[in-house]
């Protein structure tokens, strides 16, 4: 009879040792530090990102057709009664060749908000240094055709930098010289052309050469409000930040409103309870007042015999002060209180 062996098992399977597992399960650490590092990364990008990825997740594309570009870029906010609805994704040159070219901008809008067909677009200004954005109003029932805004529909700000630089230019382009002669020579051409002609002629003669005179000062005035343009539009980080500290200071006082409101109720309460209680002990306060006047004016009458006797005191005080300075003894002499001792010689 065969005995039964306890070190392995009787199914005639061979299964793996514990050892051999435990090696198989072991895992790259450098793969799974990699890993790690990208999952973290795209977490970190989706945080900054998470605007734009709920947008285009959930927003609709549409179009805008502008004569000109007007200051708009990419990221640039687009707004529906002032709310911000969505950014600008593109902004491109369309319809190079034909009657009416223009510039495309390309956007995206939440998902709630619907552009019926009549919906036009409009550049405004966000910030009076320069910052704008791109305000949809909806208008008319069903969609966007072909889901853009057509160029009628659309509108762009008069830009006043490049106004105030371009009229600039050109003034420095104009010979005021030339200008002066050339009035002045159509003033003698039509002088007996008749009297209105004439004066209406010397008045130009007269302009044109007050312009020429001024030619200096107005070129001056004119390259300094450029300089304050440009002056402007490079601070305009710092006046931004300037409007969003006040913003904030508003928002402050705003939410501390009913604080301030309960500490002014608080104060008017008090103030009333104060004249209250003045009023209640008006009998008592004027008798205590009228006493301490008397004392004070006491106090006065008698401050020359006041100042003598602390002026006399001031001995006594130093020679008590000497008697008691032996701690728990005292030390004095007193003359006279008895009889000398004499002594008999026989």
């Amino acid at each position: 009879m065969s005995e039964s062996s306890d070190t392995g098992p009787t199914d005639g399977k061979r299964r793996p040792s514990p050892r051999r597992g435990l090696k198989a399960r072991r895992r790259n650490p450098v793969r799974t530090g990699a890993i790690t590092v990208v999952v973290a990364l795209l977490a970190v990008l989706g945080a900054f990102q998470i605007d734009d990825v709920m947008l285009l997740a959930g927003g609709s594309g549409y179009s805008a057709q502008l004569r000109d570009a007007a200051g708009l870029t990419p990221g640039t906010e687009v707004r529906v009664a002032g709310v911000k609805v969505g950014k600008i994704t593109a902004v491109e040159l369309a319809g190079l060749g034909t009657a009416t070219p223009h510039v495309r901008v390309d956007f995206r809008v939440d998902a709630d908000v619907e552009l019926g067909e009549d919906t036009s677009a409009t550049v405004r200004l966000k910030t009076l240094l320069g910052q704008r954005f791109l305000a949809i109003e909806p208008a008319g029932d069903g969609e966007l055709e072909d889901a853009t805004i057509p160029l009628k529909r659309t509108a762009t700000p008069l830009d006043v930098v490049d106004a105030v630089n371009g009229l600039a230019q050109t003034v420095d382009d104009i010979d005021t010289e030339q200008l002066a002669q050339a009035m002045t020579i159509l003033t003698e051409t039509f002088a007996n052309a008749g009297d209105d002609v004439g004066e209406t002629l010397d008045g130009l003669a007269a302009v044109s050469e007050t312009i020429a005179s001024r030619d200096e000062e107005l070129g001056q005035l004119l390259e300094s409000a450029k300089t304050v343009t440009d002056v402007l539009a490079e601070r305009d980080e710092d006046f931004q930040q300037l409007v969003t500290d006040g913003n904030l200071l508003l928002e402050e006082v705003e939410n501390r409103k009913d604080a301030i409101h309960e500490l002014l109720v608080s104060t008017i309460s008090l103030s009333e309870e104060l004249q209250g209680l003045v009023a209640d002990q008006k009998d008592r306060l004027a008798p205590a007042l009228q006493q301490l006047s008397d004392v004070v004016t006491l106090l006065q009458e008698n401050q020359d015999n006041l100042e003598a006797t602390l002026t006399n005191m001031g001995p006594f005080i130093k020679a008590f002060s000497n008697v008691l300075g032996n701690g728990r003894w005292f030390d004095s002499y007193i003359d006279g209180l008895l009889q000398p001792y004499q002594v008999e010689v026989g």
